[in-house]
């Protein structure tokens, strides 16, 4: 690995980790999987006893470190990749977001009105709701 540093963030946290300084970065790989909860076995990248086969992928792991955008391709998962910045961050698990959109129960918050009274969604369930948002933007 080059001397190189790049920033992983991971659900909410960062994660200085060494990287190459080609124009398609890789980074260490037992940072990067460490930081997403995953570990290299023979079997594939495990975590628990969920295991994802990486056999067909010999470019995704190699001396040189772990191709990010392939890694997200193998775990389901978006990535937004800045390299001028040498940042990367990983959203939430497709798989989870699609089946809480699928489900069409949306997720609960709470909001102040005009004069200060909080409201929460989940107050208002079983009523219909209309939300309306805006940005000056």
């Amino acid at each position: 690995m080059a001397n190189a540093s790049f920033t992983m963030i991971e659900n909410g946290r960062s994660h200085e980790i060494a990287a190459t300084s080609d124009s398609n970065p890789r980074l260490e790989t037992e940072p990067v999987l460490e930081a997403l909860g995953w570990t290299r076995k023979t079997e594939g990248l495990c975590r628990g006893d969920v295991c994802i086969p990486i056999a067909g992928r010999p470019d995704l792991i190699t001396s040189e470190g772990v191709d990010l955008v392939g890694l997200a391709e193998v775990l389901g998962r978006p990535i937004a990749i800045d390299r001028e910045e040498s940042v990367a961050s990983f959203g939430a698990e497709t798989a989870a977001h699609g089946a809480q959109l699928a489900s069409g129960i949306a997720p609960d918050f709470t909001l102040p009105d005009w004069t200060g009274k909080e409201h929460s969604l989940s107050s208002f369930r079983g009523k219909k709701v209309l939300l309306i948002a805006y940005a000056s933007w």
